[in-house]
């Protein structure tokens, strides 16, 4: 079976895990694009840690969770936004003003609406967690 989203699928095992009481993960969907998305998600403090292990085929993520996550998931479409949109955009995935994160990719890589809105750029959504 082909899927079409990584992103999305590893997305939906971490909200799907959280709900169940998991604590532990393993996936075989990995690429640059999760590791920089769970980086800033461990940063955040949304998941403990994340740690490759190479079984010879290819390598496996084990994510390690914490239970604090409410919702998460991906963006689609991606859509473009401007520096002076982040308010719009922030009213719409996120339940409250200060509270989750947008992930967005920018010009100079993968970062948060925070550090975009310190850093002045736009770029494109990829996901939100709160």
């Amino acid at each position: 079976m082909s899927l079409n989203d990584p992103l999305a699928n590893v997305l939906s095992f971490i909200k799907n895990y959280e709900k169940l009481g998991r604590t532990e993960l393993l996936t075989t969907n990995n690429s640059k694009v999760i590791r920089k998305v769970l980086q800033i998600m461990q940063h955040e403090g949304y998941i403990e840690g994340f740690e490759e292990i190479d079984d010879g085929k290819g390598k496996i993520l084990k994510l390690n969770l914490l239970g604090k996550i409410n919702k998460v998931g991906v963006i689609k479409p991606r859509f473009a936004i401007k520096k002076l949109d982040f308010d719009k955009f922030e009213k719409r995935f996120l339940p409250a003003r200060g509270f989750g994160i947008l992930i967005i990719t920018t010009s100079k890589g993968i970062m948060t609406n925070v550090e975009a809105k310190k850093k002045n750029l736009g770029g494109k959504l990829l996901c939100y967690c709160y």
